[in-house]
């Protein structure tokens, strides 16, 4: 049975020690989908809610998740992030396509950062088209693909 790296000998959990890791480039991919009502996403999409350009407010709020992750995840290493993009677009009449790709050239990996940012921006677009459409649905949060490190490149299957 393959010992889990965040829980000791004796079954308390820790953090892993990353300190003899090699220092490389990672990258995570993460993705959300959103379901909302064509007319709440003709809004989102137009500029045209109340509380304002909820792209561009979804998108920065990603970005600083990213940043903050290791605040939110008890285990998970404070890195110094060098890139954090979000990228939102309409997918047909009734979803949203939100990723988040995350970089670091560090001892560990950058998924829960992609995970919590495009998570986190998820919630704001929700947040911000609660008023129209208290319907809003965020699916299929998941890692999309990771690279770096010794276990090279891995890429999620088609579905969860």
């Amino acid at each position: 049975m393959r010992k889990l790296s965040h829980v000791d000998e004796k079954g308390a959990v820790q953090m892993v020690d990353v300190g003899s890791k090699d220092v490389t480039k990672r990258t995570a991919i993460a993705q959300a989908i959103v379901q909302a009502k064509s007319e709440t996403l003709d809004l989102i999409f137009s500029d045209k809610l109340p509380k304002g350009d909820v792209v561009a407010t979804a998108k920065l709020a990603g970005i600083m998740a990213a940043k903050k992750t290791s605040d939110l995840i008890p285990l998970c290493h404070p890195l110094p992030i060098s890139s954090a993009n979000i990228d939102i677009k309409r997918e047909g009449a009734e979803h949203i396509a939100l990723s988040a790709t995350v970089q670091v050239t560090g001892k560990t990996g950058v998924e829960m950062e992609a995970l919590t940012a495009v998570t986190v921006a998820a919630l704001t677009l929700y947040d911000m088209a609660k008023a129209v459409d208290k319907g809003i649905c965020i699916q299929e949060v998941k890692l999309l693909m990771k690279e770096g490190g010794k276990s090279g490149r891995y890429e999620v299957a088609a579905t969860c």
